[in-house]
């Protein structure tokens, strides 16, 4: 892509450090990329039996979580699987295990390492297993739309909300500002306790959860709702713009669920008569408004397993997820379909394949302490404060 046709999509062109995977670091980035020690092949075909030695060795000092969109040949090796904030607290549940390794995305091991003991240490197979929504907002970033809030006039009385896929960096901010964290099944919540404290919400880092919860569940107006884009002078708003809305968004979405599309949803129901669509918040207004359920990935698992046999199901999340979902209630006559037609997996998410947990696991039974996530001092204490605020949510 050349350096026009960045500009002309509003877009930065990626540093060559992360097209060198394995190498380097992005100072700018919520996850790093090197990747130290030497992998074992993919082909090996005892990976699977190696892994389960090394867990048995490791016995109740490991603790291994498992997202649940992570790809099967990992998740058969962990001792719970769920969202990543229902991961960090499991993790915190678990005093007696001195290693947390969590087969997840860079934000979520930061999670766990704040909510965690000091004894314990959180391990992520792949160091550039990191999150491209989370990328979209970096501290710089937010400390500069602080600014433009102020020069507006307007900083006062903007409560900060930051979803749970952010960095511990961002989660500091927010609990310094005095804001709150949310998870997309407390969204909702989340947003009323902000509204209560301030006259406005700037919510960070994903625009999509923001729109729909404001617009769908407060009966908010698109037109209350503005989006503050980093790479724009002052956000690409002027100060007018920013004092009239009530929620300002951050320009940032996850590259999996933005690739859901109106059309995706008018295809599946013209493909499949009678289906039932059922989407995550975290994609565009219009698929949220034309689907016929929306919710968390906890919600999509409860919405099919309540679901009566010879149901017909359309999902827009993940694809791991999804195809898991369809093997495992086929027996029960649901027919499960991914939304799309095209295969989109979350790419980062799946740098965390067997090679990369046998590695880890490995190395911890053999006494070797890798690929430690630890937070520093004064941002756990500033994002642990959002997070309790968070847990206080009536």
């Amino acid at each position: 892509m050349t350096t026009a046709q960045t500009q002309e999509l509003d877009v930065q062109p990626t540093p060559l450090a992360l097209l060198l995977l394995g190498r380097e670091a992005d100072p700018r980035s919520e996850r790093g990329v090197e990747c130290p020690g030497d992998l074992p092949s993919a082909s090996d075909p005892d990976l699977v039996a190696r892994a389960r030695a090394a867990k048995e060795k490791l016995g109740d000092k490991v603790f291994v979580l498992g997202h649940h969109y992570q790809r099967d040949e990992v998740i058969q090796f962990a001792d719970v699987t769920g969202d990543s904030f229902k991961l960090a607290r499991d993790a915190a549940a678990r005093p007696e295990a001195e290693y947390i390794v969590f087969c997840g995305v860079h934000f979520m091991a930061e999670s766990a390492d704040i909510l965690t003991s000091d004894d314990q240490k959180v391990v992520l197979p792949d160091l550039a297993a990191g999150c491209s929504m989370a990328d979209m907002a970096t501290a710089e970033q937010v400390a500069e739309c602080w600014d433009v809030l102020t020069e507006a006039g307007i900083a006062e009385q903007v409560v900060p909300v930051s979803y749970m896929n952010s960095s511990a960096d961002i989660k500091a901010f927010t609990g310094k500002h005095g804001g709150t964290i949310c998870t997309s099944s407390n969204a909702e919540r989340a947003l009323n306790w902000a509204f209560e404290q301030g006259e406005k919400v700037l919510f960070l880092p994903d625009q999509h959860l923001g729109r729909n919860t404001a617009v769908r569940d407060l009966g908010m107006s698109l037109e209350d709702c503005v989006v503050y884009n980093p790479h724009r002078p002052n956000g690409g708003l002027t100060a007018e713009e920013l004092r009239a809305a009530k929620m300002i968004l951050w320009r940032g979405h996850c590259s999996v669920h933005g690739r859901f599309s109106l059309d995706s949803v008018n295809d599946v129901r013209e493909r499949i008569p009678g289906v039932n669509v059922l989407v995550h918040p975290e994609c565009k207004h219009e698929v949220v408004a034309a689907a016929d359920y929306v919710g968390s990935t906890e919600y999509i698992i409860k919405a099919l397993e309540a679901a009566p046999a010879g149901s017909k199901w359309a999902i827009g999340t993940e694809l791991n997820l999804v195809r898991r979902l369809a093997n495992h209630f086929a027996p029960e006559g649901k027919e499960i379909v991914f939304l799309d037609k095209t295969v989109c997996f979350c790419s980062t998410m799946n740098r965390i394949d067997l090679p990369h947990l046998v590695w880890a696991l490995e190395s911890l039974a053999e006494g070797t302490l890798v690929n430690r996530i630890e937070v520093d001092k004064e941002t756990e204490a500033f994002a642990k404060l959002a997070l309790e605020r968070m847990l206080a949510l009536p």
